[in-house]
């Protein structure tokens, strides 16, 4: 059969780490504050030059080294993003000219925290059905610069970074690697929960990103447990045949009270919201790629990546390394 199998990964942080005790000498809130509520202690903020373009670039280049292949092979370009560099070209065009693989497919996917399942989920039909035979699938985002600094319950969470993979089409045994199963979800009618309160055609402003969050995450567990459920039913196993899951790292919180939900043990989850915050769409495959390098996810685990956003979008994949 024929399926896309996960060749590298690879990802990108800015120059600048700021610790939740810097963060407070700048906002009203303190590390204790922020730990006890979010897990998190630092994130990376995009200084002068570091644009989501440049960030995705740089992690497109360290997945297209880990798999051994070359800029010119890839024939699909998959950038998730809700802060591109602007509102058109796509930010993916981009990475396309700046790698050199011009002539292909290459489009952004706005789904916010849960775009890079969205993108892959994408690139996995594009690549099934013959559209291509490599994909660079990337999320990327500098949510940086749309915070409201002067609102502390929100622009703690967020950092900016870029995380990406490269997938093949190959033609595989049944127990073989690959993307096993996706399935993706939005509801429109929480859209007031997560939000931006600007845009083009709205207000002609980037606008600032506004969250409810106690409603936000009660969603999010829900929605999380829900949709792992279905994509384990759709390849028939249970969650103890899952190796590692690499969830959305939106908040410490979200992420334990997912894993009991479905009584899955903490030390199979990877966690990196601690020193990336939340990234938005970067943060699933910035956090798989840390957990590849480390040499926690091996060739031949399951993994389970999951991730739920504004919109709202949720989302699950399963993929066999």
């Amino acid at each position: 059969m024929i399926r896309s199998v996960l060749r590298g990964t690879g990802s990108a942080l800015p120059r600048n780490c700021v610790t939740n005790a810097q963060l407070a000498e700048r906002v009203d809130t303190s590390d204790d504050w922020i730990v006890e509520r979010t897990g998190i202690r630092q994130r990376y903020i995009a200084g002068e030059g570091e644009t989501t373009s440049t960030l995705a670039i740089e992690a497109a280049r360290n997945a297209l080294e880990a798999a051994g292949v070359e800029a010119s092979e890839i024939g699909l370009i998959i950038l998730a993003t809700a802060t591109p560099d602007y509102t058109f070209p796509a930010t993916a065009t981009q990475v396309q000219q700046a790698l050199g693989c011009r002539g292909g497919i290459a489009f952004d996917v706005q789904a916010v925290c849960s775009g890079f399942l969205y993108a892959m989920g994408t690139a996995d039909s594009l690549l099934r059905t013959g559209m291509a035979k490599k994909a660079l699938v990337i999320g990327a985002e500098t949510f940086s610069r749309i915070l409201d600094w002067e609102d502390r319950t929100t622009c703690v969470l967020f950092g900016d970074g870029a995380g990406a993979v490269v997938l093949e089409a190959q033609d595989v045994a049944e127990d073989g690697p690959g993307i096993l199963a996706t399935r993706l979800h939005a509801d429109g009618e929480h859209c007031d929960l997560l939000h931006v309160d600007g845009g083009p055609s709205s207000t002609g402003t980037v606008g600032k990103l506004r969250m409810k969050g106690r409603e936000v995450f009660r969603h999010a567990v829900v929605n999380l447990a829900e949709v792992l459920g279905e994509v384990l039913a759709d390849v028939d196993m249970g969650i103890d045949a899952v190796d590692w899951v690499v969830p959305h790292q939106a908040n410490a919180r979200i992420l334990d009270a997912t894993a009991r939900k479905l009584g899955l043990p903490a030390e199979r989850v990877i966690v990196t919201v601690d020193r990336h915050a939340n990234t938005s769409a970067a943060s699933v495959p910035l956090a798989l790629d840390v957990a590849v390098r480390d040499g926690r996810i091996k060739p031949g685990d399951l993994v389970m990546f999951e991730a739920m956003g504004g919109g709202f979008t949720w989302g699950a994949s399963l993929v066999r390394m």
